[in-house]
């Protein structure tokens, strides 16, 4: 018989509802039993496309032995990270404090009915291999342990909380005392991480880092240093030219599993792929190298083809796995592409994608990756390069085809508010850069399933998900903040009074809600300051974090900031600006001490140093979009462009700039604004 999770809109709760473990979602029902009976909680946290997730469940969720020994000693509780990332931050940390390794999933907790947890791990097999104990007899063991040392367990619980009240940071940062030195610090940091050879920043496991890859092209754009550029633009080519990019498909997997982005852990997540699809738009601006407008378009193509749902939302990840093996979707044998393309054909695309070398797969399979430049290619076939482009593009449409007859890796089809923020954000900006009015279009409709679905307007309340029509869970900082930034981006591609009218909305429900704000205090209190992770009505858990460092998705006190700043900019309203710099005075004795980790909230400090710079543009069409074009082409980081149309209602006095029958551009930083530029050349040359 199914269990609790049935009800449950998580598809990876879902996937454990048949398990006979008898499993509770998160909530009241299972805490309050917890008490009741003084059972510990088994607290297992996961997600859809996490392969040894999968690999605990079959081994031991699915064996009847095994649920009878979790039934029996423990409340069980499953929960989906991507649901509940506020749980999942806690536990992670803790996981880090019990066993001083980091942390991963599936995570295994263990909870007193106080929710503090006293001993923790990852992924535990059946038996005992890999130097770890198996799964029933750590369940057996820490069942004794929880009976027999209570009062070591209550010490212990004493200490962890106490740390977490540590570790949180401290503020003091003085506005008058903001410097750029953390920002020149943070790209010495990033300087010294980065492999010269590879590109990314250290070795095996590599992660793509886009804030990072971000900052240092906007380090670029800012002091002109070449080797800020290097690390960026060396880094995305090679991989895009690896196989963390699907090369017949486009979008980036999660990470590579060694150095070279040669194997990737195959799931795709929709958190990067926005990112990352904004940083090949920026490349490309700065650059012009034909490789990022690929990226950018095979990426693009992928969402809309992929992840977009009828009703406009996008879905969340793809998984590693296809029929039980990870990769098995994406990876070849040598003849199998024999039999799909021309001897022609092959000819180009063998040494291209390395199917000529040693296989670098398990099975004798090879997973395709750029391992000779197509000139190179060309050149040792006596070629002319444009002939094997056109042959590598016709041999990438049939394998294309072919792997589309194949079983599909499953797809997590719940929308989340903070990861589509990122993919409306990423496609919004790559959409204005490439001139692509299909890519705005898709990032319009996804903002409209969320403000049809997710938010709440009587309310002024964002959901942090919805799956099959429902919608549920308070949302985080990151949902308001990621989102606020998204609609300031798709203000950029398409000015809409109903879009900045949301956006503003969405701000006032972040100050009001998360915002550590005692009006009753001075300002620059060190106890105040900055974002809470989950809002003032949440749900009271045994830590409340202010995270400031980046992790996999930006920070969300860094986006809050930036994305505050730049509305103020738009609608006028100083107090929105206010809130960043008591944000930014808040984590600034961090950002100093780990420059490094701050990237997001390095950035909102660039723009508070350097103030954002408007460009507001008004006339008739054509004529408009052409202006705005030719600026979305310029790589102009800290400056954001604004075409209003004729007609345009509802327009904040700062853009409230008057209509002519020819276009003209305000060149504006805060409130002051330079005389009408009515040359298109010369706000260029001037830019």
């Amino acid at each position: 018989m199914p269990n609790r999770l049935a009800g449950e809109t998580s598809p990876y709760l879902q996937q454990h509802k048949d398990n006979p473990v008898d499993w509770y979602p998160w909530g009241e029902e299972a805490l309050a039993r917890s008490k009741k009976e003084d059972k510990p909680i088994l607290l297992s946290i996961g997600y859809s496309a996490c392969h040894w997730c999968h690999v605990m469940a079959h081994e031991s969720f699915e064996d009847p032995d095994v649920a009878t020994v979790m039934n029996q000693f423990f409340v069980n509780i499953k929960v989906d990270r991507e649901e509940r990332p506020d749980l999942d931050q806690i536990y992670q940390l803790a996981h880090q404090m019990l066993s001083q390794r980091p942390g991963g999933w599936p995570l295994t907790v263990f909870l007193t009915p106080g929710q503090v947890p006293f001993f923790a791990g990852t992924y535990f097999p059946k038996q005992s291999r890999y130097g770890l104990v198996g799964f029933p007899e750590l369940l057996s063991n820490i069942a004794s342990i929880y009976r027999e040392r209570q009062a070591e367990i209550a010490q212990q619980n004493d200490a962890l909380l106490d740390a977490f009240r540590r570790m949180e940071p401290r503020g003091g940062g003085q506005r008058a005392g903001f410097s750029a030195a953390p920002i020149e610090d943070a790209l010495v940091t990033h300087k010294g991480s980065f492999d010269a050879r590879h590109g990314g920043f250290g070795g095996a496991p590599k992660f793509p880092h886009p804030a990072e890859l971000q900052f240092c092209l906007r380090r670029y754009a800012a002091a002109r240093d070449d080797e800020a550029l290097h690390i960026a633009v060396h880094t995305l080519e090679r991989m895009a030219q690896g196989g963390i990019y699907d090369q017949l498909g486009g979008g980036f997997c999660r990470y590579s599993v060694d150095g070279e982005w040669m194997i990737p852990h195959f799931e795709k997540m929709l958190y990067d792929n926005g990112p990352l699809l904004a940083l090949a738009a920026d490349a490309w601006a700065a650059t012009r190298k034909p490789l990022f407008a690929r990226v950018a378009a095979e990426t693009a193509g992928w969402v809309m083809r992929e992840m977009q749902s009828p009703d406009g939302g996008y879905y969340s990840s793809l998984d590693a796995d296809s029929e039980h093996e990870e990769g098995k979707f994406y990876v070849w044998s040598r003849e199998e592409v024999a039999s799909l393309l021309s001897a022609e054909e092959l000819a180009v695309a063998s040494p291209y994608w390395g199917l000529d070398g040693a296989a670098n797969f398990e099975g004798q399979h090879w997973h395709l990756h750029v391992t000779r430049p197509l000139a190179a290619v060309a050149s040792h076939l006596g070629k002319a390069e444009a002939q094997c482009e056109a042959l590598v593009d016709s041999a990438r449409a049939k394998l294309f085809a072919a792997r589309e007859r194949r079983v599909r890796p499953g797809r997590d089809e719940k929308v989340l508010t903070s990861w589509n923020a990122l993919m409306i954000a990423g496609m919004a900006h790559a959409g204005r850069v490439f001139g692509r009015a299909d890519w705005v279009e898709s990032a319009g409709r996804a903002l409209g399933f969320i403000r049809a679905t997710l938010w709440r307007e009587d309310e002024a309340r964002l959901l942090a998900t919805c799956k099959d029509g429902r919608a549920h869970l308070n949302a985080y900082l990151d949902d308001y903040a990621f989102l606020l930034a998204a609609a300031i981006e798709l203000l950029q591609a398409e000015y809409r009074a109903d879009t900045l009218e949301f956006a503003v909305a969405l701000a006032d429900a972040l100050l009001a809600r998360f915002e550590d704000r005692d009006d009753g205090e001075a300002a620059s209190s060190d106890s105040h300051g900055g974002f809470f992770f989950t809002s003032h009505d949440h749900e009271s858990l045994i830590h409340r974090a202010k995270p400031g460092h980046d992790n996999a998705t930006p920070s969300g006190n860094g986006m809050a900031a930036f994305a505050l700043q730049r509305l103020a900019c738009l609608t006028g309203e100083t107090r929105y600006a206010e809130a960043a710099g008591r944000a930014l005075e808040f984590f600034y004795p961090a950002i100093v001490d780990h420059p490094g980790a701050h990237t997001s909230l390095l950035m909102a400090l660039e723009e508070h140093l350097a103030p954002t710079r408007t460009i507001i543009l008004r006339g008739p069409q054509p004529e408009l979009e052409r202006w705005r074009r030719a600026l979305a082409e310029r790589y102009l980081p800290a400056t954001m462009v604004v075409a209003i149309l004729p007609g345009t209602q509802k327009l904040p006095q700062v853009l409230a700039k008057p209509e002519s029958a020819a276009v003209a551009a305000w060149v504006c930083e805060g409130r002051t604004c330079l005389a009408p530029v009515s040359v298109l050349e010369e706000l260029c040359a001037t830019l």
